[in-house]
């Protein structure tokens, strides 16, 4: 690993550079220092889910669309580790690097935001209303629940699509409750959608620091005071739902870990874009099985026709290994 001519080593640390992204960066590379003798450098790198704009996520081919560069840069040495929304991490890492930590997940939930003022809840929008968002998952249940809504696209950094729903755009937007709160937005929360009916994508809220292999061991001084075992634990259920479905993170599957004393409850949803078939499935094991519960709701949904749902979709971000990364 890289070091400086201060006392302290330096850890380069890769990331995207929204605003999102570096507030993000920012609180690993804080935590960081503070519990290890390391020096923090954050490195800046564009991905080529920032460079295209002009297309949803899921027409853009390819695996690891907002991971791929920080994941070269990474194995070519560039920089130490790098900080993703885990959601955003491919089922399989790269060969040659490792998921050094799971910091605790902020809130898994998805929420409305409407213009300043409005109030606005998603059974309250007016007939027809423009809701804007990039997912298929949140087109597919905001359809489910409201099928009059215009589901319209919307890309852009968590900051212009706000900005876009107060300058008219959009009577309404659909972003992960997680990023909203990092940045300190939180009222401009209209409504945050309960999980009972509105699963999030698999590892949303979650943060993942990812590590060559080979320094994995020598990460451990400053990656294990990061990591939350729950939450590993949740998104690895959660991730084991999306790869046993051989479905990418932009195809419409929700899936929901909640540990509880050692346990886990896990729920997952399948849905068509259209917002009129949808696959639900839940159910309960030992914490430490994470990733054989998730094999097992991945198959029960399977039984009950998300074969034949994601079957008519593109899938370019599929898993191309046997196994997920935990």
């Amino acid at each position: 690993m890289a070091s400086s001519d201060a006392d302290r080593p330096t850890l380069r640390l890769g990331t995207r550079g929204s605003l999102l992204a570096m507030t993000q960066s920012g609180w690993v590379a804080e935590r960081i220092e503070g519990a290890s003798s390391f020096r923090v450098e954050r490195v800046e790198i564009r991905t080529t889910g920032d460079r295209i704009q002009d297309r949803p996520l899921h027409e853009i081919d390819g695996r690891g669309l907002f991971t791929r560069e920080l994941d070269h840069a990474l194995l070519d040495g560039e920089i130490d580790l790098a900080v993703h929304s885990l959601k955003d991490l491919p089922t399989v890492l790269p060969e040659g690097l490792a998921l050094a930590a799971v910091p605790e997940r902020e809130d898994a939930r998805d929420v409305l935001i409407a213009p300043m003022g409005t109030g606005h809840t998603l059974e309250g929008l007016p007939q027809g209303a423009r809701v804007g968002t990039g997912s298929l998952r949140r087109r597919a249940l905001a359809l489910g629940h409201r099928p009059d809504l215009e589901i319209a696209p919307i890309r852009g950094n968590l900051d212009t699509r706000v900005e876009k729903v107060d300058r008219g755009e959009y009577d309404a937007i659909l972003l992960a409750a997680a990023g909203v709160r990092r940045l300190g937005w939180s009222d401009r929360i209209s409504e945050a959608l309960d999980t009972g009916s509105w699963l999030p994508a698999p590892g949303q809220g979650a943060l993942a620091v990812v590590v060559r292999e080979e320094d994995l061991d020598a990460s451990r001084a400053w990656s294990e005071p990061l990591d939350d075992a729950p939450t590993r634990a949740a998104v690895a259920a959660e991730r084991s739902v999306l790869h046993t479905l051989e479905a990418g993170c932009q195809l419409p599957v929700g899936a929901l870990g909640i540990p509880y004393g050692g346990g886990m409850r896990l729920r997952a949803i399948v849905a068509s874009p259209d917002g009129r078939r949808a696959v639900r499935h839940e159910a309960s094991g030992r914490e430490s099985d994470a990733v054989d519960l998730g094999r097992e709701v991945a198959h029960r949904l399977l039984e009950l026709g998300a074969g034949r749902i994601l079957g008519g979709l593109p899938r370019k971000d599929g898993p191309s290994h046997p196994s997920p990364t935990v």
